[in-house]
């Protein structure tokens, strides 16, 4: 029976992706390298590690909205969940490379973007763990199928400078937030109501100037 061992040897970013996407270039090598595995179901679910890196005051100031205040962070910085991604790997004997894609976003109601986007540098430690589908011949040319342990995982170091340029690309100097309605509502009567044409200008007005000039985040 195969027994699946999985390393994340790099990562690079999806070029002419409808959305923003990372390709985790992902080994699969079977222990046992003279059988055929036919095809691997394979489903993975991705971690962050937050606790396996240090961060700088300015990371910490960042990233205050997501963990709290620094003298709590003993009890709030926990690992998140990023995202769920599968992909089907074709017939391969002993060892073979995939592209596992990873779904990206830039939502900043999503954990995940407001970690990514509160690092100046550095890499984020992640964690992949692994279930799925094998299909094998048997020793008799037979088609057999096992299941991939739930133990099975990966570990890699995700440059942030990699998630920083794919943004980037996508959204040139901007970012999105997702407002409930009858809050979008109310900045559009807003909006009107002043004759403000741009809503980057909406925004401002509603800021304090004390808190525009102020670089805490």
């Amino acid at each position: 029976m195969p027994e699946l061992n999985f390393q994340v040897e790099s990562a690079e970013a999806v070029s002419q992706a409808v959305s923003p996407l990372l390709a985790f270039k992902l080994r699969l090598t079977n222990s046992h390298p003279d059988e055929v595995i036919h095809t691997v179901a394979l489903r993975c679910q991705i971690q962050i590690e937050v606790t396996r890196r240090k961060y700088t005051a300015e990371d910490q100031t960042r990233l205050r909205d997501l963990f709290d205040e620094p003298s709590r962070w003993g009890q709030t910085l926990k690992n998140l969940l990023w995202t769920h991604t599968s992909i089907v790997v074709p017939s391969f004997q002993g060892s073979t490379v995939a592209d596992l894609p990873v779904p990206c976003t830039f939502d900043f109601n999503v954990a995940a973007t407001k970690y990514f986007d509160g690092l100046a540098s550095g890499e984020v430690p992640v964690c992949l763990q692994f279930s799925g589908t094998v299909f094998y011949a048997s020793a008799d040319g037979g088609l057999q199928v096992a299941p991939i342990p739930w133990d099975k995982e990966a570990r890699f170091k995700l440059p942030v400078t990699l998630w920083r340029e794919m943004m980037a690309s996508y959204y040139p100097n901007s970012a999105w937030l997702c407002l409930h309605k009858d809050t979008f509502d109310l900045l559009y009567r807003y909006k009107v109501r002043h004759g403000i044409p741009t809503w980057e200008e909406v925004l401002e007005s509603v800021i304090p100037h004390e808190d525009r000039e102020a670089t805490v985040i």
